[in-house]
């Protein structure tokens, strides 16, 4: 294990090596760092098969377990991922959907393991948190209208310039 003390552990029915290696190829500061085969059989699962998975996503510490179908990803877990540019944001939401994931609202989408995401551009954070309130209201109902996060629009929404 690695020197955390903390370690996420996400559930996989049976791809925990695949999505590991797509976050790797994904995600900045992400790599799949050990793969673990089952030393017996398990319920699920045969002697050898991929049981865990080491892995980091934007440096945060992961392990993907194969655990089989019984606890399916709910949006009532998710990772945000905070970006600096549109294009940034347009790269890490087209690769999640484009690989068989879905869009859904507020920035937020599911990769095709059931992983819910949160791409989410640190001009929207700001604009939400500003301390002008009638902005961050503007830029809130602007997010509200979006699946990916348009920076431009959060901006314009800020400026008051929004159509």
């Amino acid at each position: 294990m690695n020197g955390n003390k903390a370690t996420i552990c996400i559930w996989f029915d049976k791809d925990a090596k695949e999505a590991a290696e797509f976050y790797a190829a994904t995600f900045p500061d992400s790599s799949v760092d050990s793969v673990h085969h089952a030393p017996a059989d398990f319920p699920g699962g045969k002697k050898g098969q991929v049981l865990t998975v080491q892995f980091t996503v934007c440096g945060i510490p992961c392990l993907g377990l194969n655990g089989g179908p019984i606890f399916p990803h709910t949006e009532a877990f998710s990772i945000q991922v905070h970006t600096d540019t549109q294009a940034e944001t347009d790269r890490l939401w087209n690769a999640i959907v484009g690989n068989g994931g879905q869009e859904s609202a507020c920035g937020w989408c599911k990769d095709k393991w059931g992983i819910n995401w949160q791409i989410t551009p640190r001009a929207l954070t700001d604009a939400v948190g500003s301390s002008d309130q009638a902005a961050a209201q503007r830029a809130f109902e602007a997010m509200m209208t979006m699946k990916k996060i348009d920076i431009a629009a959060i901006e314009a929404a800020v400026e008051g310039s929004a159509g």
